[in-house]
């Protein structure tokens, strides 16, 4: 009997098939002893895994599509691990032909420190903007945020601004393009501040309500050195019962010690603001020269940092429709506003606000 002629089987009892498959696995054996290197061990599969003229694919022709239909089970059980055991001895020498240098140097030496990636740093931005919302965290404030795509409801008309307020025109506001067919109030914009959260959050939850509010904004601006259409603002929103304007100058004064230094001193003007009234501006004294007049300060001794105001009663008619709690003649409460980048600039000496929306690395890793 040549090599590739298939031995008849003499029965399909369990001892003669046994028989019949174990001579087969001692070819195998015999046929695996010399996969010195990848051609031998190729020659080997093809021998017996070709799809065409494979050994395996010749013991089944003869024995298993022959084999009566009782007998057709216990053959295949046993072919199925005639098959596992060339596998394996094929996976077995799947290394072979690989030297010792590929070897090693596939290795991995498992006693070495790893590689560590250099950890990054907040942006000078995110970092300010995380500073100032702790601070008022700190007074038990929560945190809100919002969408920055919004309605003109809930960006103007909301918040007391009339339909021919300058800041509607698209001179000032980033507009969605064809939303001319829609109502007013149901047009939508880049917000202009985060103070649309504020409404939706008291439209949700009902007084009395702390919080501040974080996020970028968007306006028609031209860039320039301290003028950017993205920016950055905190807001913040106090209501409850017998809120005054003493308790939106303390709450104020303190976060601003708490941010710059207890050395800090606050003064408020007189101001205009839609959705507050009254409403005032707020300056610190010069942090660099501590009041007494430098390039900085413009030789005033104080810095214009923010916007603030006591919530238009007609604020609070408006949610009144959805959140009843908002009753002007029973809750009052105080608002307020700062940009995140005037603040970061002031604090690392940046003389452009281009410079944090550059990308430069060089800027950057100063602040690392």
């Amino acid at each position: 009997m040549s090599q590739n002629q298939i031995p008849e089987l003499s029965g399909f009892g369990g001892d003669d098939l046994d028989a019949a498959f174990a001579k087969i696995v001692d070819e195998v054996q015999d046929s695996s002893t010399n996969l010195t290197d990848d051609e031998a061990v190729e020659q080997f599969r093809l021998h017996w895994l070709g799809r065409k003229q494979g050994r395996l694919k010749a013991i089944s022709d003869a024995w298993l599509k022959s084999a009566p239909a009782d007998a057709k089970k216990h053959i295949g059980q046993r072919f199925n691990k005639l098959k596992e055991e060339i596998d394996r001895r094929l996976e077995s020498a799947g290394n072979v032909g690989i030297s010792r240098a590929q070897l090693a140097a596939e290795a991995i030496d498992v006693t070495l420190p790893g590689l560590r990636r250099p950890l990054g740093a907040e942006h000078p931005l995110i970092k300010t903007m995380n500073e100032i919302v702790s601070v008022f965290q700190a007074m038990g404030y929560s945190v809100g945020v919002g969408p920055e795509v919004e309605t003109d409801y809930y960006n103007f008309e909301s918040l007391n601004f009339p339909p021919n307020h300058p800041a509607r025109d698209t001179q000032d506001t980033l507009v969605i393009a064809n939303q001319e067919r829609k109502p007013l109030r149901d047009r939508l914009l880049m917000r202009t501040h985060t103070s649309p959260v504020q409404i939706r959050t008291m439209e949700r939850q009902p007084p009395p309500v702390q919080i501040v509010i974080p996020g970028k904004v968007h306006r028609n601006d031209a860039a320039d050195a301290t003028h950017s259409p993205i920016f950055h603002q905190v807001e913040g929103l106090c209501v409850g019962p017998k809120i005054t304007f003493s308790d939106l100058k303390g709450t104020l004064d303190h976060a601003m010690k708490a941010f710059f230094g207890s050395s800090v001193k606050t003064r408020f003007f007189p101001s205009f603001f839609p959705f507050t009234e009254p409403s005032a501006d707020v300056q610190i004294s010069c942090i660099f020269c501590g009041g007494t007049g430098c390039r900085k300060c413009k030789h005033s001794g104080w810095i214009e940092l923010l916007g603030c105001g006591m919530v238009d009663p007609a604020v609070f008619a408006l949610v009144q429709a959805k959140q009843p709690g908002y009753d002007p003649k029973k809750v009052s409460g105080f608002a307020f506003g700062m940009g995140v980048e005037r603040i970061a600039m002031m604090k690392y000496g940046i003389s452009e606000i281009g410079q944090l929306y550059s990308g430069d690395m060089r800027f950057l890793e100063q602040f690392a």
